[in-house]
This record gives structure tokens, sequence and C-alpha cells, in this order.
């Protein structure tokens, strides 16, 4: 039990310090982001969701954004650049984070432990598993690269005369 407690309080010193920082980059940035070289990554369909749902919720998405995958830089960043008040920021990171690092300490320690009495056991099965993740991950990254499309944005340098 003091391993978990141990790693949960590294994961949660450390979620504290990525998002906050990313929260501090977006408050410092602020809306020039959107007008710089950056505009293009805050103008995707993951950012402008994450910025439709704080500004209907509010703190809440920013603690609940620690749950999902891929949705939490872009919550942190936007409630910074949209200068969400620290009052209600700091509850929700600190929600949010610790419900973070429970989950990937206890779910991390868990897998280990699995993995760790299945190469112990059956070792020729452990590695069968291991190779099969790889593979899959592998997939996984080939099938977004090649799904991924360059939308051209409204106003194309051919047609801007501006």
């Amino acid at each position: 039990m003091d391993e978990i407690a141990l790693a949960a309080g590294a994961l949660y010193v450390i979620v504290l310090l990525r998002a906050g920082g990313t929260f501090a980059v977006g408050w410092l940035a602020g809306a020039g982001a959107r007008r710089s070289r950056f505009a293009e990554r805050t103008s995707s369909a993951k950012f402008r969701r994450a910025e439709r749902a704080i500004q209907r919720w509010g703190a809440p998405v920013v603690a609940v954004s620690f749950l999902t995958v891929g949705f939490q830089t872009a919550a942190n960043l936007l409630a910074g650049s949209m200068r969400m008040p620290l009052s209600r920021y700091l509850p929700a990171l600190f929600v949010g984070g610790a419900a973070w690092a429970l989950i990937y300490a206890t779910a991390g320690f868990g897998i280990l432990k699995g993995l760790g009495r299945l190469f112990a056991e059956q070792t020729a099965l452990g590695v069968a598993g291991v190779v099969v993740l790889l593979i899959a991950a592998g997939g996984v990254l080939v099938y977004r690269r090649r799904r991924a499309v360059v939308v051209p944005l409204s106003g194309d340098a051919a047609s801007d005369t501006s």
C-alpha cells in the first residue's frame, strides 16, 4: 500500500506541475496565441470542442478533463487563455489532478503486478501479449497518420489579396 501512496503522491505533483504549467502558458499567451503560428493548432476540432465546453460548464470541465485522454491539455490551455479565474481553476486542478493520480497509481500498479505474475508463470504468453500490444499500438499510429488530412484554412494564401 505504501508504494501506491508514494506513486500517487509523485503523480499528483507531476500532474499539478504539468497541468498548472499548461494553464500558465495559456494565460500568458492569451488571445495572442490565436493570431500566432499556433493559431492552426488552437483552431483544431479538439480545441474548439474544449473551448465550447469550458464556456458552457466552466471549472467542472477542467476537473473532468483529467479523466480523459487527449482532452486534458486542451482544456487546461484554453482555461488559461480564456483567463479562467484562479479561484475556479485551482479547485478543479486539485480535484481532477487527485483523481488522475489515484487512477494511474492504482491501475498502474495493478497492471504491473499482473504482468509480473504473467511473465513469472507463463513467459511465452506474456511475451506474446506484449508483442500483440505493440503491434496494435503501431497499427493505431499508422491509421491515425494516414487518416490525418490537412484541412485548408478558410482563407488560403492564393485567394488572400489583402
